[in-house]
Order: structure tokens, then sequence, then C-alpha cells
């Protein structure tokens, strides 16, 4: 059986995380949320009050972080556990914005790059299949309307959060444009990616549809 990389990028609420988790469990392969990565950068951030525009504080921050990918796709932050910690609102729109920034970026790189090497492996986040894999052996590109993917979002985090639904369909657009049109490494499909839209499709419906264009591609 072909050693294969992965890579599913995509916009916010499009169900990357559940589906990539998934996809690894049936390939067998290791799962790397790396916008999970970039919350745990923003968390680090705002728990250590650092201003995001404060470059100097930023680079002497990346220097005391330690983060660990675990083989089951946890992230450890100095240690710690944080899963519980990165998926709120605030956590949210600080990761947009931390995600723009060049410096960040250029750490964090090496490392998913170090993993993704190896093979065996499905990444999830937004630059992976344009800018950090550009040579993975198959790109998806996953999206749904918006509508729906702040549906999902609002039902993901309607009992650890006070947001309305219309609050984060707002924050999602905004979300979105920010994405696009960030300067460094903008969210987009690449050239070779296959689309798959989620809007009308269920988690294991879309896992099986990604299933059977890689074995249609690799023979599995």
């Amino acid at each position: 059986m072909k050693e294969i990389l992965v890579v599913i990028d995509g916009p916010a609420g499009a169900g990357k995380t559940t589906i990539s988790k998934m996809l690894s469990e049936k390939l067998g392969y290791r799962y790397v949320d790396t916008g999970a990565l970039y919350r745990t950068i923003a968390l680090y951030l705002i728990e250590n009050k650092i201003d995001i525009q404060d470059e100097e504080k930023i680079k002497k921050a990346l220097s005391d972080i330690e983060i660990d990918l675990e083989d089951t796709g946890e992230i450890l932050l100095n240690n710690e556990k944080i899963a519980g910690k990165i998926r709120t609102p605030e956590i949210s729109m600080c990761a947009s914005k931390v995600s723009a920034l060049k410096i960040i970026r250029e750490y964090l790189f090496n490392k998913q790059r170090e993993v993704g090497l190896r093979k065996k492996a499905v990444f999830e986040g937004r630059d992976m299949g344009t800018v950090v894999f550009p040579e993975a052996d198959i790109k998806f590109f996953l999206t749904a309307d918006s509508e729906i993917r702040a549906k999902r979002r609002f039902l993901e985090i309607e009992k650890k959060s006070d947001q309305t639904y219309e609050e984060v369909l707002e924050d999602m657009k905004k979300r979105d444009k920010a994405d696009s049109e960030r300067e460094h490494a903008p969210l987009k499909p690449a050239k070779d990616s296959i689309f798959v839209d989620s809007s009308k499709l269920d988690t294991l419906q879309v896992v099986e549809k990604m299933i059977s264009i890689i074995n249609e591609k690799f023979f599995f």
C-alpha cells in the first residue's frame, strides 16, 4: 500500500476537523490540525496579555513556547493539554489574526513540514496545499455554504457560549474575509485541489467520497 500525504484546506465551519480525524482513522494515518496550532499560539498570547501588533514581544513569546504534536492529533502547550481552551469565539478571532502574521507562519512552517514529510498523515488547514505542502499527494478543498457552516459552528459552541446564530454567522463572514484577503498565505484552493462541498452531505458521506477518490487515484 502506497504511503501518501493528504491535505484538506477550506474555510471555518466546513467540517474539516471532524472529517480529517475520521479520514485519518480510516486510513490508519496521523492527523494534524494546523488550525489548532494557530489557536494554541493565540491562547498563549491572550493568556500572557501579549499584543499581536508587538513583533518583538511575539518573537520573545515564540522562544518560550514549546508545542508538541501527539500521534493522536492532540496538542500540548508547554506540556499542558489545552484542547478545551482553544475552541472559543475569542480564540477563533485571535487565531485568524495570528495566522496572518509572517513571523508566526514561519515559526510553524518547519514544525508542520517535519511531520508531513514522513507521509502517512492527514493535515487540515487553510494553506496546506498552496504553501506548506504544495507537493502533497492529494489535496482536498472542503467547503460549504456560509449559512450552513455558521449553523454547524453555532451548534458546536451553543452550550459554551452566549453567542447567537446571527453573531456566529457575522463572525464567520468576517473571518472568511480576513483569511482570504490576508497578505501571507491567503485562504484559496491549490490549482490541483479536488473540491468537496459538504453543504448537503453528512460527515460519513464526505469521508466516503474522499476515500473513493483516494482509492481511484492510488488503487488502495
